[in-house]
């Protein structure tokens, strides 16, 4: 018995003992960063956004600062087509990222709704900012004077009460006849939708402004 177990003691302590190696693992292989270009198989993309006739003026206008920062910092290029009436978008060989081509699009977007270049050209700087937009018969059904009334209280004398809202929410809003665009974060835009609505149901500036103070301190305290 005791020739037994010394026999399988050996046998545990044998195992035990690590074995060399007899043929390595081949080093890991490290491969090159994908290229916009090739990430597509080769293809080019494009994108195009339509031009309302209202927009062609301000277009001409601040075409330049529209194309120097999508073509030199975004490496996408860009055209208007004047039979189309279409700003058209496609991506180069030295794009760096293929996510600039929607950045761009939503960028150029932004601008054909009525926000300001300073203003749209956040987007291709930030991930986080959204464009929304609704229209005042989505809140309530409103007709003749009483609709005029409603945009005048989301406008306020002298866009008073709009300021006041972009200023408390970090937003940007453009009022388009019964149309409302909202340009920041998606709990900005909340905070700012809510307000626009409430004063197209009929409150009045002083309650909303009130309201707005509270949300714009707890957002404070939250950051």
């Amino acid at each position: 018995m005791s020739i037994e177990a010394s026999a399988t003691m050996e046998i545990e302590t044998v195992s035990s003992e690590p074995k060399p190696e007899s043929n390595p693992l081949p080093p890991k292989p490290k491969f090159e960063p994908l290229k916009a270009h090739e990430m597509s198989d080769g293809r080019v993309q494009f994108r195009k956004v339509s031009v309302p006739p209202h927009r062609y003026s301000p277009l001409k206008k601040y075409w330049m600062d529209i194309y120097t920062p999508i073509y030199e910092h975004m490496k996408i290029d860009i055209r208007m087509n004047l039979k189309a009436r279409k700003v058209e978008l496609k991506t180069r060989q030295d794009t760096p990222d293929i996510s600039n081509l929607q950045k761009c699009a939503d960028f150029v977007q932004a601008f054909m709704l009525g926000f300001d270049v300073p203003d749209a050209i956040a987007l291709l700087r930030l991930d986080e900012l959204y464009v929304e937009s609704f229209e005042i018969k989505d809140v309530k059904t409103l007709r003749g004077e009483h609709l005029s009334r409603a945009i005048g209280r989301l406008s306020g004398k002298g866009g008073k009460t709009k300021f006041a809202i972009e200023n408390a929410t970090k937003t940007r809003i453009v009022i388009a006849d019964t149309k409302i665009h909202m340009l920041g974060s998606f709990a900005n835009i909340k905070i700012a939708r809510d307000s626009l609505c409430s004063l197209i149901l009929g409150s009045p500036a002083g309650k909303v402004y009130s309201k707005l103070r509270q949300v714009s301190a707890r957002l404070a305290e939250r950051f």
